[in-house]
This record gives C-alpha cells, structure tokens and sequence, in this order.
C-alpha cells in the first residue's frame, strides 16, 4: 500500500496483494473441515452454509459506497475495503495461497486475509473470536 495526501488527510491506495501466509489463517485452512464435509456429516441439506449471507454483507458493508459508484467516483477513504479491491485480492489470492480451498469457505479466507493485511483486525483478535465461537459450538 502507498499513502497519498489529499490536503490534510492521508489515505492508503491499493497496490496490489501481499500473498504473504498468515498464521491464523493457515492453519484454518489446514483444518479442512469445509462446508459440504460438515453438512453431510450433521445431515443438512442446504448446499449454502449457514455463513454465506453474512460473509456477503460484511463485504458489502466494508465496500460501503465502493458497491454503487463507480470505481472513478468512490471518495478515497470512504470505505474500509473497496469492492474491485476486494475482488482483485480474492482472485489473487484464490490462485496462490488458497487454491486448494473450496467456494466459499476460499472467499472467506480471502476477506480475512485482506482484512488482517488492512490492519482492520488482526490475527490475536481473529484468534480469539475463533475460539469463542467454537466453544459455543462445542457446548451443546
């Protein structure tokens, strides 16, 4: 990322994307427990998880403006992650570090990945919501 000015305010401009691994993500992915695996194995019949809609607005929401305007229009630093920045990293990354991993669970990884990278959250933090969740789900 590069910081331009704009007056008194500085914003960062997309540079392209840092495939550089990272911990928390890596080993999610080794894990391998992927959406149709847990759905046959639980007898759900939904080919979507239940996390798809979800994933979808928070990408939208961090988009923000980026989603309606086009991409000439959108005020830099208006939105946390733009929308073609967001498509150009997931691409990017499903090539390389996540290949392997199936849709959805790949564009999941990716939106984390370029969150993490944005410093919109980081990896203890990521560590730590990961842990909650499983340990509501592994209390019933």
């Amino acid at each position: 990322m590069a910081t331009v000015g704009n007056g008194n305010q500085a914003f960062k401009t997309w540079q392209g994307t840092d495939t550089t691994p990272i911990g928390i993500l890596e080993e999610v992915r080794g894990r391998g427990r992927v959406w149709e695996d847990l759905a046959a194995q639980y007898g759900v019949t939904n080919p979507d998880p239940p996390w798809k809609i979800d994933l979808e607005a928070t990408c939208d929401m961090l988009a923000a403006d980026s989603c309606v305007k086009p991409y000439d229009q959108v005020e830099p630093g208006s939105c946390a992650l733009p929308s073609l920045e967001r498509r150009a990293e997931e691409d990017d990354l499903s090539e390389t570090l996540y290949e392997d991993v199936p849709f959805p669970e790949r564009q999941l990884l990716a939106l984390a990945h370029s969150m993490i990278k944005r410093g919109l959250i980081d990896e203890a933090e990521l560590a730590r919501r990961l842990e909650e969740v499983g340990k509501r789900l592994n209390s019933a």
